[in-house]
């Protein structure tokens, strides 16, 4: 006989990996908080037992980068998503693009946070793709002493490695969340079956 209730509700996922800067974390699939329902976040800051700073990459807001910033002339809309609920009145940039935006910081050997603004602006402009290489956020996921690691003990979270680097900034909202999970395994093949809004079942 099937266990559906295991297979469905089991959310035991604690599997000793550590987390590090460009890890994600995949919220589990009854984390119901606004900011966070099936979040995907990638950690760009974090000390064990310390403090943590992510930005969720799936939370795609109603705004364009155009209408934030009037300096930017490519007529392709380009999506603004919500990085987390701290500092949402401020734009952070993620990219694939290294030194060609001076003054990044990277996360990974692939991956950077930041830079110059206004060499980011001209790539833009000049039409250099987005989709996939950059990705615009209002805000971060931060975390004080010690609280991710708490709430990776209860697992809330589930710590996985970036799957495809080409893949990382290309979709977005439920689908992305389901996406990252089926790249984690059979072992979560369970949490596929939640969907975020429980009324699609």
């Amino acid at each position: 006989m099937i266990d559906f209730e295991s297979i469905l509700f089991n959310i035991d996922i604690s599997s000793g990996r550590i987390p590090r800067c460009g890890s994600l974390l995949v919220a589990e699939p009854f984390l119901r908080e606004q900011y966070f329902h099936h979040a995907v976040i990638c950690l760009v800051d974090y000390e064990s037992r310390g403090s943590a700073m992510g930005i969720v990459l799936n939370n795609q807001t109603s705004y364009t980068l155009q209408d934030l910033l009037p300096a930017v002339t490519k007529k392709t809309p380009i999506p603004i998503f919500c990085g987390g609920p701290m500092s949402c009145d401020r734009l952070y940039f993620m990219h694939t693009l290294g030194d060609l935006i001076p003054d990044s910081r990277p996360v990974t050997d692939e991956l950077w946070i930041g830079g110059d603004f206004d060499a980011m602006v001209s790539l833009v402009n000049d039409g250099y793709a987005s989709e996939g290489n950059i990705r615009f956020f209002l805000g971060y996921s931060g975390w004080d002493t010690g609280q991710l690691d708490e709430e990776l003990l209860k697992n809330v979270w589930a710590v996985t490695d970036i799957p495809d680097m080409s893949k990382l900034m290309v979709g977005a909202e439920d689908a992305y969340w389901h996406n990252i999970v089926r790249e984690m395994g059979s072992r979560f093949k369970g949490w596929r079956y939640h969907p975020r809004n429980p009324h699609s079942n």
